[in-house]
């Protein structure tokens, strides 16, 4: 992990659960961290939770979905620190939850424009500088859904597969010029998003008890390990969580 220090990190759906988790684990290893949000009260509360461990953490209000708000972070971090390191593609929605027949469009393709046109909009602004600069990892947080259908959640697994065929297509397109591509499946995870999943009553995974879900710090070990090296075999497709190998080798066994 020591190869982490001093690079620097975009990371997306920074200020709470896996988002959040990912930046004090990047920090801890000395990476300099553009910490990206949609609001910036929620940006503002996660900052003071941070109470003086946050001087390489550098918060910025950012809507991926609106590819102007990704471009000026980037440009923040170019100007910053003259490199992109790491892209975390975290930001991610799951409202409104409903079978098809009564989801609403208009939230519908909103969740659409997170998951997948977000990921897009990231991937897309970092990468010309990292082709410059003969390196980068990107680690698209993905999920099971991406693979496996779940009731009331059209918006979320479409979106989900989508994201993991731009894992594939970057790393199709630029392996062999130094940037790595990877997604991690987390499973289910202590966050605000299973609060949804719980009310929603639909899919197996409503009714699992909050005791049953990973604390987002597991997953942020992961990340971080994804960004090493020693991850580079798995390049080009998801991992996941539950994988007692990954989990030893990101040092969590």
């Amino acid at each position: 992990m020591d190869e982490l220090k001093g690079k620097t990190a975009i990371i997306t759906g920074a200020s709470k659960g896996i988002g959040e988790a990912t930046v004090r684990e990047l920090i801890s290893r000395g990476v300099n961290v553009i910490a990206a949000s949609r609001a910036l009260t929620n940006l503002e509360a996660f900052m003071s939770r941070l109470s003086g461990h946050a001087d390489n953490v550098h918060p910025m209000r950012c809507d991926v979905s609106n590819f102007e708000d990704v471009k000026k972070i980037t440009r923040f971090a170019l100007d910053r620190f003259g490199t992109i390191d790491i892209l975390v593609n975290n930001a991610g929605l799951i409202d409104p939850i409903s079978k098809l027949a009564e989801s609403d469009p208009d939230g519908w393709c909103n969740v659409a424009d997170v998951n997948y046109k977000g990921v897009y909009y990231c991937i897309r602004s970092v990468l010309p500088e990292m082709l410059s600069a003969g390196k980068g990892v990107i680690v698209n947080v993905s999920s099971g859904a991406a693979t496996s259908p779940r009731e009331g959640w059209s918006h979320y697994c479409s979106s989900k597969a989508a994201a993991l065929m731009l894992t594939k297509t970057v790393h199709h397109e630029y392996a062999t010029q130094g940037i790595r591509a990877i997604g991690l499946s987390p499973g289910t995870v202590k966050t605000e998003m299973q609060v949804s999943i719980r009310e929603s009553g639909l899919n197996p995974i409503s009714k699992m008890s909050p005791t049953d879900h990973s604390p987002p710090e597991k997953p942020a070990k992961i990340i971080a390990w994804l960004c090493t090296n020693d991850a580079k075999e798995f390049d080009g497709d998801d991992v996941s969580i539950k994988n007692h190998i990954i989990q030893k080798r990101a040092g969590l066994l």
